[in-house]
């Protein structure tokens, strides 16, 4: 998985150096940007090499949201959010717009790393050459796509998770609480909005056929093809 970049985008100096060599010892190539242009300015000159963006919300001239917003109209990479705002209401806003995960500041730099890894792992490492069919939403897990009717759908690395796991457990009915340990799988202190809030939008991408994630009143949801 060390074969991507990863593209720092810290208006701290310190903090980007402090990241920076902890990647660089895992052996990750690194790209650094100081503000919010810098960073945009990067992703459209190296897009085809960096393999996962940390981003920090705070910044001048453009702060992480507005990145965020642009980055996401052109491609769904990994994107880690780095905050030192720890509100709730500011997760939920960031997951709407496509965060993949959050590390709120102060962390411990190895831990930061190996969430890294992780969705690196996720994101691009090997999967089982198979092709599934649910009534028309096709998942290929090798190339990490789904289409529906043919049409490719673009989702989150998190929203692609989400509705795989939906469809591995079909017609079983599953609680936010197992949805969450087994989606975001760590420690994750949120509540069940954030779990509402990616359904909301994988049913919108899915069209006429995101009506086969059913919500299960008082559980959580199913994925059921009636």
């Amino acid at each position: 998985m060390n074969e991507f970049s990863v593209l720092i985008v810290d208006d701290e100096s310190r903090m980007r150096k402090l990241i920076k060599d902890f990647l660089v010892a895992k052996g990750y190539s690194i790209l650094e940007a100081e503000n919010g242009e810098k960073a945009l300015e990067t992703f459209e000159l190296e897009k085809n090499k960096i393999g996962l963006i940390l981003l920090d919300v705070m910044m001048p001239k453009l702060d992480g949201w507005s990145v965020l917003r642009q980055i996401r109209q052109e491609s769904n990479v990994p994107i880690i959010m780095l905050t030192a705002r720890g509100e709730e209401q500011d997760e939920l806003f960031g997951f709407e717009l496509g965060v993949d995960e959050y590390i709120a500041k102060p962390f411990s730099p190895k831990i930061l790393v190996a969430r890294v890894d992780a969705i690196l792992k996720r994101a691009y490492g090997d999967k089982e050459n198979e092709v599934k069919d649910y009534n028309g939403i096709v998942i290929d897990e090798a190339g990490r796509t789904v289409t529906v009717d043919g049409k490719i759908v673009e989702l989150s690395l998190r929203e692609y998770e989400l509705l795989k796991y939906l469809l591995d457990n079909e017609n079983i009915a599953l609680s936010r609480d197992k949805i969450l340990n087994n989606v975001w799988n760590y420690d994750y202190y949120g509540d069940s909005r954030t779990i509402d809030s990616h359904i909301k939008k994988i049913r919108h991408k899915l069209g006429k056929k995101g009506k086969y994630i059913k919500t299960m009143r008082g559980v959580g949801y199913k994925f059921e093809v009636k």
